[in-house]
């Protein structure tokens, strides 16, 4: 054979090589490969909790798949706004815009720059603005169109700032507590997402600064329809019995003990049973009639000064408690709590939170202690005089610490006459959080919202494993080898011979 055809040869073979060698590395690609869904990303969404005394800014995070068309959420940061709530800002309007900077600035450095045009943003305000809506509904108009205008300045998707009505705020901690204590959806070990089975849900007790909130799941069909908030999360629906009782928070109640004192006695000055002895607070007719949940008593000088001074008597100070409630008279009788309002039995365990959990752990009832125990914690309490108060809480501040008596009283007067746990006391627990999270109604707002919020489309992508992956690559590499030694040869030979 001659050199021309052995080169003809050498020149075939390598060609047939690279053939083969690019076929199996076709083979292995396309053979036995495999589509994985990529973790979806996060999406985000950021809610003003605006309440009477006090704004506070959440934001929370969930992944963009969902459960049953409820999101998975997760608290990532939370940032109190400087100053009081947006309804003392009646009289300055911009004001009121003006304190949510911080926490704007806050939240817009915590949260990704690509995510934050797709962040919904939302306002709900409580009690406090419900009560300025009711007294001058321009000034309440004028606060929201400021908030709303300072949020609009920032690259968040701004969905809206409103006045929650007394039912969602009730309903929205019902979900919070729920949902923070797996009543809805747990983890499994098998890494879903799952309803437990005979999970306990439990009931909610908010006390704010000008409402109080009660919700829970009663064990019988209600009797009043309007008293039932539907809602549907992770795929179920639940009826839940929700009220608020509004101008029944615990500073307007403070403030009605006030009230009920100066209508009641001609003398300064005013002996309060539920101030501790040796304190004295000096207030305006102005100030102890500000409010719309206090009777005024036709004209009067709203700058005329009026004395209280503390008598450390707990048992007058139960009586002055009791006198601003109406006991007596119900629609469904003998279902109702107090004022007429008609309720359904308390069911299950019950947590206990804002203003009630602050004033039981004060006292170092909290989280659970025996109904004689706290009975006679808040008797002690209220019998010790102002000076003795103060030593033994040097660092509590004095507006707080005045109330703290009347408080608890107020709140023993609620719980056991009023929702009547009497016979359940042992099923209320006093907290501030539940799974590292604070409790409250802006996770279940948000919650309740991510039903609305679409989800995204997962990514797929398209694999091999990786020994395949190995081979694949190997016989590829192998082949442009051979290749560069085909135009090698090519290059190399001479036709001549």
């Amino acid at each position: 054979m001659g050199k021309k055809a052995v080169k003809q040869t050498l020149v075939g073979a390598l060609v047939a090589a690279v053939g083969c060698m690019s076929l199996i590395a076709l083979i292995l690609t396309l053979v036995e490969h495999h589509s994985v869904e990529l973790p979806p990303s996060s999406q985000f969404g950021m809610v003003f909790d605006a309440g009477s005394t006090h704004t506070a800014l959440f934001v929370y995070q969930w992944p963009g798949n969902k459960q049953n068309n409820t999101g998975v959420v997760s608290q990532v940061l939370v940032c109190d706004v400087d100053g009081p709530g947006i309804s003392s800002y009646a009289s300055d309007p911009p004001g009121a815009g003006k304190s949510l900077v911080k926490c704007l600035d806050s939240a817009k450095a915590a949260i990704p720059i690509e995510k934050q045009k797709d962040t919904p943003v939302y306002l709900g305000a409580t009690a406090g603005m419900r009560l300025l809506k009711v007294q001058n509904p321009t000034q309440s108009d004028q606060v929201l169109m400021e908030v709303t205008k300072t949020i609009k300045n920032y690259p968040f998707n701004f969905r809206g700032a409103r006045i929650l009505s007394g039912s969602e705020e009730g309903a929205y901690g019902w979900i919070t507590i729920n949902y923070l204590l797996e009543g809805f959806i747990k983890y499994s070990f098998e890494g879903k997402w799952l309803q437990p089975k005979g999970g306990k849900i439990l009931g909610a007790l908010d006390m704010g600064g000008s409402s109080t909130q009660i919700a829970f799941t009663p064990k019988d069909p209600m009797k009043d329809p309007a008293s039932a908030a539907q809602l549907r999360l992770y795929g179920f629906d639940y009826s839940v019995y929700t009220h608020s009782y509004l101008c029944y928070g615990k500073d307007q109640a403070m403030g009605q003990l006030l009230a009920k004192l100066y209508k009641t006695n001609s003398t300064q000055p005013i002996e309060h049973p539920c101030y501790h002895q040796g304190y004295n607070l000096t207030l305006t007719l102005g100030d102890i009639y500000s409010s719309p949940c206090v009777e005024t008593l036709g004209t009067f000088d709203p700058t005329s000064k009026v004395t209280f001074s503390g008598s450390s008597d707990p048992m007058k100070c139960l009586t002055l408690v009791k006198s601003i409630f109406n006991f007596s008279g119900c629609s469904f009788p003998p279902d109702c709590a107090f004022n007429g309002v008609y309720q359904p039995p308390v069911n299950g365990h019950f947590f206990a939170f804002s203003a009630y959990f602050y004033t039981f752990n004060f006292l170092g009832l909290a989280p659970q202690a025996p109904l004689p125990q706290v009975l006679s914690t808040i008797d002690s309490f209220c019998k010790k005089d102002w000076a003795t108060v103060k030593a033994e809480h040097p660092k509590e501040k004095e507006k707080y610490l005045q109330d703290y008596c009347g408080s608890a009283n107020y709140f023993m007067t609620i719980l056991l006459d009023g929702y009547k746990f009497n016979q359940s006391w042992s099923n209320i627990y006093f907290q501030r959080t539940a799974a590292d999270t604070d409790i409250g109604w802006t996770l279940g707002y948000m919650l309740n919202l991510t039903n609305l919020l679409p989800s995204e489309h997962p990514v797929t992508v398209t694999g091999v494993q990786h020994g395949q992956w190995a081979a694949g690559v190997f016989f590829i590499v192998f082949a442009l080898f051979l290749c560069l030694v085909v135009v090698s040869v090519l290059c190399a030979w001479n036709p001549d011979y």
